[in-house]
């Protein structure tokens, strides 16, 4: 899920940058851009970023601090990279719990955008997924790296 969703993520901007590219020609060609081209790159950037955070969970790719457990046995640093693994999961649950809550609003709402008069809320449905997956993916690598009890959830 966190390979399809990171793929799904780089056709959408990749899309999203040949749109942009064209808008650009058409414009210096003097037919004019496409309408609402960057409100198009706002909605696609918004996407793509939440698409691609399961992956970068996955793979570990967060930005990590080791300085005061450099000189710990691997294991107490497994232990503790676990243990902030987890704490991972309990902030993209949270801000999984306040997305919805906010898709909510914005459905309620009926936000669009000036140009392309494009619903907001869309851009919350991708955000959801990509903070629910990244919770769930932070808590299945977290367990076993925090506890040896769960080291059958370990992927080999």
């Amino acid at each position: 899920m966190c390979y399809f969703s990171a793929g799904l993520g780089g056709v959408i901007i990749f899309a999203a940058s040949l749109v942009v590219a064209y808008s650009v020609v058409m414009r210096n060609l003097g037919f004019g851009g496409v309408r609402g081209d960057f409100e198009l790159v706002e909605l696609v950037c918004t996407t793509c970023a939440s698409l691609f955070l399961p992956l970068c969970q996955l793979n570990k790719g967060h930005v990590m601090v080791d300085l005061f457990t450099l000189r710990l046995a691997p294991r107490e640093q497994t232990r503790i990279d676990g243990i902030w693994t987890l704490c991972f999961a309990v902030v993209w649950g949270f801000l999984c719990w306040r997305l919805i809550i906010g898709l909510g609003h914005m459905y309620d709402y009926a936000d669009q955008t000036m140009l392309l008069k494009a619903y907001v809320w869309w851009v919350y449905v991708p955000a959801v997924f990509g903070t629910g997956l990244s919770s769930l993916v932070a808590l299945i690598t977290g367990l076993p790296m925090a506890s040896s009890a769960f080291r059958a959830l370990e992927a080999t």
